[in-house]
């Protein structure tokens, strides 16, 4: 299928590794145009000669460029928006804050999560979504978390920045859709990345176990019996980008492979 989207201009951020690099593998070979974000140069780097070697594979090969910045903090956004303007598509992307009890959580614990992973994405939108409806198209896909949806003990500080944001989006996507401007959330479970290693790695180490114990057991207990794939993630992230998803708004696409067990 054809998404209607080559030559679009997008913005990816955390697109150096893991599902924003799926995100913007997956619109590479649409024909959009990246700008691709994250706080290390070294990885971003060979992100984006990899992403625009993908890009030739394309009928209408798109350019890929790069901008090392950290995206919570207003001096990387005025990095990127001082570099870069006009996007079509933006996709928020910011890693989440550490599991913990909170009652070890003081305010500026919580502050330090609602900037990354509430008001991080909300300012990237404050300085994109009025060009986009100004010019009748726009997809801004923020990329949380499955805990919005089902809680996870020990999560509250990106549950609670997360569903901030997620409170935010659901009032704006409303005003926004008359003008082409669609504003969904992807809510991602279990997908077999490097930081969902790392996180068995982790649990492995304070268990006594091993990472690969760990990761077994975790697919044991899933309904579909393995991890997400982040290609698959991408690929909704692209269609949810295109211009067959104009009527999708407001949403959050949940993408656990059955894990939450809930009717609605």
């Amino acid at each position: 299928m054809d998404l209607g989207i080559a030559g679009r201009k997008a913005l990816v951020c955390g697109a150096s590794a893991g599902l924003g690099l799926a995100c913007a593998q997956a619109l590479a070979r649409e024909g959009v145009a990246l700008v691709i974000v994250a706080r290390t140069e070294g990885p971003l780097r060979e992100a984006a000669a990899a992403l625009q070697v993908l890009a030739l594979t394309c009928r209408t090969p798109a350019p890929v460029v790069w901008v090392a910045a950290d995206v919570t903090t207003a001096e990387g956004r005025a990095r990127i928006f001082s570099q870069h303007s006009d996007f079509d598509i933006v996709i928020t992307n910011a890693g989440g804050p550490p599991p913990g009890d909170f009652r070890h959580w003081d305010r500026d614990t919580w502050l330090r999560a609602l900037d990354a992973n509430m008001l991080a994405p909300i300012e990237i939108i404050r300085q994109t979504v009025d060009g986009m409806m100004a010019r009748g198209f726009g997809r801004i896909i923020n990329i949380t978390s499955s805990a919005v949806k089902s809680p996870v003990d020990g999560l509250g500080l990106s549950t609670g920045a997360r569903s901030g944001l997620t409170g935010f989006v659901a009032g704006l996507a409303r005003s926004t859709v008359a003008k082409g401007v669609t504003i969904n959330n992807l809510l991602p479970g279990t997908f077999d990345t490097a930081r969902l290693a790392g996180n068995f790695a982790a649990q492995a180490l304070r268990e006594g176990s091993s990472a690969e114990a760990v990761r077994q057991a975790r697919i044991n207990k899933h309904p579909a019996r393995r991890l997400g794939r982040p290609d698959e993630f991408g690929a909704t992230c692209a269609f949810l980008c295109s211009a067959h998803a104009g009527y999708v708004n407001g949403q959050n696409v949940l993408m656990d492979g059955g894990s939450f067990s809930g009717t609605f």
